[in-house]
């Protein structure tokens, strides 16, 4: 077992261990990945305020999102494709969720179906929803969710059109992987996991194939996605969907301070300011840059959450200090799926939280709870000065 005390120690094992178009599918961005990179140097820049001389025994780092209880205040951000980096992977990623007592969120675009996660979990999870062209899939699998007891309807709203990853159109991703020349001699270094693939019956889009009009294979299924995200998607709908939900709604990929207050007018439960990892639009600013005015402009109003480049325990206390109620890990619990399944899941969960135990004392602080911005230094143009 291979000593483990970084997410990068697990990125460098996911790499090994999963084949390239996979592992190419959760580490890159959009074009030329400016704002994939700046999400995580971004919070390079920001400093800590080492504290003395301050009693640090009963640490707490429990807390609530939407009002339930956490262990500490971070969820597992929706991702595609979950199941390709490891055999069943929503499955394995949500049960060291709920052991940890954080929550999961199951997207949409998931290999393991809704009814797969509820029926290996015992906790409701949160769902995330991308609004479709067709109305009836949307209206069927928001009673899916329902049925499944999930907790709370993660609304994504960046992504009405598809950005240009480069890595995804070279790479020919697909689920399951067709099997071309080069698909096949890196497969060959990775037996493993083909091994692990051909034990499970879960190798396509679970919540799509069956339960979408007239998409039962892979050919139908390529030319329904392909068509499907519905580019006319705006607050009215939002209106309507959260009206048909009737439970918690968190709004995700809100990075401007007019679209927040949007979210908060609609009556969003929380929103999670996010640039979809630097994967939608490049060139947009880090969610943590943005963070600061958006919690101004709007944190007495709605809950905060913050999404995209965090890494470590470090990054999680900056983005608290900075005013969110909460973060959003994505890539950071995938490289821990993708290197050791369900127990790497878990000891990304560890490896953030004890960075941001330690962390958080030699700051001064025992409670999650009692962050804010004088732990911080921060450069004065951090933000930016944009004409």
């Amino acid at each position: 077992m291979p000593v483990i005390t970084t997410i990068d120690d697990l990125k460098r094992l996911h790499k090994r261990r999963t084949p390239k178009m996979f592992y190419d599918y959760c580490e890159s961005g959009s074009w030329t990945e400016q704002t994939f990179r700046d999400n995580e140097s971004d919070f390079d820049k920001i400093r800590l305020r080492q504290r003395i001389a301050v009693d640090m025994t009963n640490r707490t780092t429990a807390s609530k999102l939407i009002g339930q209880d956490v262990t500490m205040p971070l969820a597992l951000a929706p991702v595609g494709l979950t199941g390709m980096q490891r055999a069943d992977g929503e499955i394995k990623a949500a049960r060291a969720a709920e052991k940890f007592g954080v929550p999961f969120t199951l997207s949409t675009m998931s290999i393991c179906s809704i009814e797969d996660v509820a029926e290996h979990t015992e906790k409701p999870f949160w769902f995330q929803l991308y609004v479709m062209r067709d109305e009836e899939y949307v209206d069927n699998i928001i009673e899916r969710a329902k049925r499944a007891g999930c907790s709370a309807l993660v609304l994504t709203l960046d992504l009405q059109i598809l950005g240009q990853r480069h890595k995804d159109l070279k790479n020919g991703l697909t689920a399951p992987p067709k099997m071309t020349p080069p698909v096949i001699a890196d497969l060959a270094t990775k037996w493993r996991w083909g091994i692990e693939m051909l034990q499970t019956k879960r190798r396509s889009f679970g919540n799509i194939v069956g339960h979408a009009k007239g998409v039962d294979n892979m050919n139908s299924l390529s030319s329904w996605t392909a068509e499907q995200f519905d580019p006319r998607l705006d607050w009215n709908t939002v209106r309507k969907l959260k009206e048909k939900w009737g439970g918690k709604l968190i709004l995700k990929g809100i990075l401007d301070v007019d679209d927040a207050k949007m979210a908060a007018e609609v009556g969003a439960d929380a929103i999670i300011v996010s640039n979809h990892g630097g994967r939608q639009l490049d060139g947009a600013l880090s969610s943590i840059r943005m963070l600061p005015s958006i919690v101004q402009a709007v944190g007495d109003k709605v809950e905060i959450h913050l999404d995209s480049g965090i890494r470590s325990g470090q990054d999680m206390l900056k983005a608290l200090a900075m005013g969110a109620k909460g973060v959003m890990i994505g890539r950071a619990y995938i490289h821990g799926l993708g290197a050791m399944g369900e127990a790497g899941v878990t000891k990304a969960l560890e490896v953030i939280h004890r960075e941001l135990d330690i962390t958080m004392a030699l700051c001064g602080r025992r409670d999650v709870n009692t962050f804010d911005r004088d732990m911080l230094l921060v450069p004065e143009d951090f933000e930016g000065r944009w004409a």
